[in-house]
């Protein structure tokens, strides 16, 4: 095989991961950064990473999980490390294909601490099992199933709050 026959199969993986994936990432980093721009950029750094780094994986959903894994390690970095700012987010949900049915929902959503928002988030939109998320964030499933547990009584408490 000649190396631009292997670079354009190479380049068609990424293309079908950033394809198949991005709004993933896009949706993990936004709820941690809570900026659109940023998010952008932890998931342009994430396949990256993805290019440069990826391991052989053993199926679609390895694949997956470890570019979660790489996203959400990327977004708290740079959430560490750039001065802290209120978030325009919730104005812009609708551009990340949010239902305006479930605005109410995801508004409550982000306003929890990212612990809780990044489990909630990989638990029930992208249905991961505790110990599978437990891997993805380098935690206990022990910690997922509390942080999942008191995710649920914040978000049951934030609901109440704004009447929903």
């Amino acid at each position: 095989m000649s190396i631009k026959s292997q670079y354009n199969e190479e380049l068609r993986y990424v293309e079908y991961a950033v394809n198949k994936y991005s709004r993933t990432l896009f949706r993990i980093s936004y709820s941690i950064l809570e900026n659109e721009h940023d998010a952008e950029d932890a998931v342009q750094e994430t396949f990256i990473r993805y290019m440069t780094k990826a391991p052989l994986f053993r199926d679609s959903d390895h694949e997956k999980a470890w570019l979660i894994r790489v996203v959400t390690n990327v977004s708290k970095n740079m959430a560490r490390f750039r001065m802290h700012q209120s978030a325009s987010s919730i104005l812009q949900l609708n551009d990340i294909g949010v239902d305006e049915g479930d605005r109410g929902v995801i508004e409550a959503v982000m306003r929890l601490p990212v612990k809780y928002r990044t489990v909630l988030d990989l638990y029930y939109i992208e249905g991961y099992r505790a110990n599978e998320i437990a891997s993805i964030l380098g935690i206990s499933a022990a910690a997922v199933r509390k942080r999942l547990q008191y995710g649920r009584t914040l978000l049951k408490k934030e609901l109440e709050r704004s009447g929903l």
